[in-house]
Order: C-alpha cells, then structure tokens, then sequence
C-alpha cells in the first residue's frame, strides 16, 4: 500500500506537472516516506556531503555513452518507471536519451541528495550538457529527479522524472527578489535613464512578477558569461514588478507592452527617453524556450553603437 502511495507521489500527476517543480515532487516523495513509516521527515533534508556512488558510476556511463553499463542501473522488478515531459517511457528508453546526447561534458547540480528510509535514496539535479549530437556543438540544460533502490549489492532506478531539454539554465529556486514590491517604478525609471545619459547607455525595461518562473529564468540568463557584458556595457537594466497584473499598467501602456501577452516583457528606451521597442507578441513570455544565441542577438540589435 505505501509503495504504491510512493509511486503516484513521485509521478506527480504524470505529464501534466510542471516539469520546473521537480523539486517540490520529489520533497512530496520524501514526506510520503515518512508517512508511511511513522516518522517526521525534515521539511529542508540535507544534502549529502558525501557523493551517491551509484549516481556518481550513472554520471560516468552517461558521458561514455554506455547504454550497457546504463541498462544495468535500471530496475527490473520492480520493473522502473520513467516519466519524461512527452510521457511514461521504458528504462530502455531512457538509457537511448541519454547515451543518444553524445556528451563531451557534462556539468550537474545536485539539489537534493539524501535518504528517506534504509535502501531508498533520492537524487535530484541539473546537469548542463555540451553534445554535438545535433551535428554542431551546444549546450542543453536537463532536469532530472531519481528515485534509487537497494537491490542486493546493486543500487537500481527504480522511478525517475525527467525535465525537456531547454538551451537556458533552470533556476533551482523562485525564491530570488528579482521584483521588489516596494520599488517605485517611476523613479527607478527615471534614475535609470540619468545613468544611461551619462553612460550613453540604453534603458532595458523589464515587466514581470516574483511568482512568474520564466522571469526567474530570464534574469538568471542575464548573468551568463556571454550576455551579462553585452548589458552592463550597453544597457541600464530596471525590472518593474506588476503584481498580480494590478501594478504599473500605466507603464505597460505608455511603452505598448500588452500585459495579457504575458510576461516577462521588455521595452527598450533611448537614453532621452524614447521608445526604440516594445514587446507586442509575447516573445520573451517562454523564456525557457529561447537559446542564449536569441538573447544575445536582441541585446546586439538593440545595444546601439
């Protein structure tokens, strides 16, 4: 009875989940857990300081390609469960993904890494992966979260629920003030543009929310190595919040950024004030789904000389 508890837990609704809320799915894994045997699991488990061996030996197979040596840390009974974001597939399935990717690295951030109860341990990460499996070198973004049994002296998969590949980094977290509530928008505006007059910079303004994922996702993205100094040189950068789509309308009209297009929003001011662009159709609204290459091609369109 539990183990089936555990299951539907970790499935999370199969596909319909939120692929970005991995980590809330695998904590509803754990407390699950701790139903079933009675027992008070932390709500903040602890990261391991210890590496998971047999996610370490599952890393190494995936960068050798080594479907072999995968399909032997695959559970056969109880025959594994993979849930990927088009759907419930075979372990066979999920050892092709990734030996297919053709890895030359592969970064990973381990979020969680702990056990529940004896012979359960739970993985959850981000790996970053330079393939060239699509004929040209480029990096791919995947979360994943595992669920590992002891069988014997061999530790299998037994569940896993896996993210679809984006070309930006996934925020591990949506806890970040990116859009103070408190801020004056007017008057952030205004200082922005001083600076930029003085810079001869552009104005970037960007409409979103704290509880908007995909802002998450843009800003973690301006910190990247090869866009954060396209801004910094070119751009004085001002996030406004609008609530709950309550807050700053006016400014959203007076740029001609249409709010139900959805944000994050961008407009870009010259350093007089004046409107070089406003986001019309929604093209930053899944930023999740944009490449580092659209970004930096915007900021260069956009940077002036």
């Amino acid at each position: 009875m539990c183990f089936n508890i555990l299951v539907l837990v970790f499935l999370g609704g199969r596909t319909s989940m939120n692929f970005h809320r991995l980590g809330l799915v695998m904590f509803g894994w754990m407390l699950a857990v701790g139903v079933c045997l009675g027992q008070t699991v932390s709500a903040t488990p602890a990261k391991s300081d210890t590496p998971f061996a047999p996610f370490e030996r599952w890393k190494s197979m995936v960068l050798a390609g080594d479907a072999g040596g995968l399909k032997t840390l695959y559970s056969v009974n109880p025959v594994a469960r993979i849930v990927t974001a088009s759907g419930e597939v075979d372990a066979d399935a999920a050892i092709r993904y990734w030996a297919g990717l053709k890895a030359r690295s592969m970064k990973v951030e381990v979020t969680k890494d702990t056990s529940a109860e004896a012979g359960r341990h739970v993985v959850l990460f981000q790996a970053e992966i330079l393939t060239s499996a699509t004929g040209s070198e480029k990096t791919f973004y995947i979360t994943e979260g595992q669920l590992w049994q002891q069988q014997g002296e061999q530790w299998r998969v037994v569940m896993s629920k896996r993210s679809e590949a984006t070309r930006l980094q996934q925020p591990a977290s949506e806890s970040k003030n990116v859009y103070p509530a408190d801020a004056v928008a007017h008057a952030e505006i205004k200082e922005a543009l001083e600076k930029a007059a003085i810079g001869h910079k552009r104005v970037l303004v960007v409409f979103g929310a704290n509880w908007c994922y995909d802002c998450h996702v843009l800003d973690l993205a301006f910190r990247r190595a090869d866009i954060a100094p396209i801004l910094d040189a070119s751009f004085e950068v001002v996030h406004i919040d609008i609530g709950q789509g309550e807050k700053n309308q006016d400014l959203m009209k007076e740029y001609g950024v249409p709010v139900e297009r959805g944000i994050p929003a961008v407009a870009v001011l010259d350093e007089k004030g004046k409107l070089l662009f406003s986001q019309k159709n929604g093209e930053f609204e899944k930023a999740r789904a944009l490449g580092p290459e659209d970004l930096v091609g915007f900021l260069e369109r956009w940077k002036g000389i």
